[in-house]
């Protein structure tokens, strides 16, 4: 008996060894470079074992408003997705094809930083993607920069360059773009492998730099797959409509005049998001069965703080079926809910997206704001210092974590 006490004693003392061992070794950045994005690939892989399912869920008070009508009163009476307005009759050249930047693949869940470094060594700057994600995603397990951040880096960090970015565009907007001299960052859809985070639909980055009117194709920089790879007209624009047609222009200052021309009427972002939100419209009007139409409505009609119909919108969405990775880069369903006062919804959306997404302080932001909108102060402590822990430069979540500690 003693002897099995003293074997028991000896396999606890090293077990304990080997793990702080494991630990120690972990430690090391060349290590947990290597393992980290493993180990989280890994996590996404079993959290969809034990939650299956591709979708997001509905909302549990989806339908309790009168939905929207299939046909919008605003949208435009021409049959049909309206094209953005050319600001000028200036035709385009049938090709065109810019300087491609040096290119660099991206880190782990790092095509955002990585597209921007791109853009930005097309005007000669000398950085790479660790300088961007150090400031906007100190974790690299953080898995999305949106564009608003990408713009601040541009601004703040780059400061002899500016940025601007729209919504709501057509092909037409990106080759006027390209055709005047400036490559031009998209967010669209992508297609994971299994092995990555147990793979699916996600967000990606890429930069445009040329096109190809015989070809139908554009040309772009991906820093996932390649250099120079031509993507067709059709798959792009598919792909790209899952992010209401977003797009971010880099310029020099000088060249202020030059990009509000391209714009044209939408260089004003009030008129771009007007433009946006009757594309949407007619989008929901032509194809009511179609998800990223309606989320596009409800991010459109959240510009405006028009709550009620964003809410209906995003219901809509949720109910066609969103991929599970969907909130993790898009945010207005929280925005509306929240200020709809359907704070269980916000909870279970963001609980939802964190499941499969631990490191989203969106996610974690606006689950806090619900959580004291409830009166449970210690779950809102709880996510917006968990916020702050995934990017302690994350402002919104300062301000949240000062508010409810100084009691408003």
């Amino acid at each position: 008996m003693r002897e099995r006490w003293v074997w028991a004693g000896w396999f606890v003392l090293g077990a304990g060894v080997g793990t702080a061992a494991l630990f120690g070794a972990y430690q090391i950045p060349m290590v947990k470079d290597r393992l980290e994005w493993r180990l989280d690939a890994a996590a996404g892989i079993v959290a969809g074992w034990l939650h299956p399912g591709e979708t997001l869920p509905t909302p549990a008070h989806a339908g309790l408003l009168t939905p929207l009508p299939h046909t919008p009163t605003a949208v435009p009476t021409a049959v049909g997705v309206p094209e953005t307005p050319a600001p000028t009759p200036t035709p385009l050249p049938a090709s065109v094809s810019l300087p491609a930047p040096e290119w660099e693949k991206q880190d782990w869940n790092n095509c955002g930083p990585a597209t921007l470094a791109l853009a930005l060594r097309y005007f000669g700057w000398e950085g790479d993607q660790y300088d961007i994600s150090d400031l906007l995603k100190p974790d690299r397990g953080d898995k999305n920069v949106n564009v608003e951040e990408l713009v601040y880096y541009v601004r703040t960090r780059a400061g002899w360059l500016n940025a601007e970015y729209r919504v709501g565009a057509d092909l037409n907007t990106l080759k006027r773009l390209l055709a005047a001299g400036y490559p031009v960052v998209i967010e669209k859809s992508l297609i994971l492998p299994p092995s990555e985070g147990g793979g699916g639909w996600a967000a990606h980055y890429v930069l445009l730099t040329g096109y190809d009117e015989g070809r139908q194709e554009f040309v772009t920089q991906d820093t996932y797959d390649g250099a120079d790879l031509p993507v067709a007209y059709a798959d792009l624009d598919d792909r790209w409509h899952a992010f209401n047609h977003v797009y971010i222009v880099l310029f020099s200052p000088q060249d202020a005049d030059v990009i509000a021309d391209l714009m044209g009427v939408e260089a004003d972002p009030e008129v771009n998001r007007q433009w946006a939100l009757e594309r949407s419209q007619a989008e929901v009007a032509a194809r009511t069965e179609d998800a990223y139409a309606w989320f596009n409505l409800g991010t459109n009609l959240t510009y405006f703080e028009r709550y009620g119909e964003a809410a209906q919108a995003f219901d809509a969405a949720l109910g066609l079926g969103l991929p599970w990775r969907f909130t993790r880069y898009q945010f207005g369903a929280y925005i509306a809910y929240f200020n709809q006062g359907r704070f269980d919804d916000v909870i279970d959306l963001a609980t939802a997206t964190l499941y499969r997404t631990s490191k989203s302080e969106e996610a974690r932001l606006w689950r806090g704001w619900a959580r004291y909108r409830l009166g449970d102060l210690g779950g809102a402590l709880e996510d917006f210092q968990a916020a702050l822990e995934i990017n302690p430069n994350y402002l919104d979540a300062q301000y949240a974590l000062d508010y409810i500690r100084t009691g408003g």
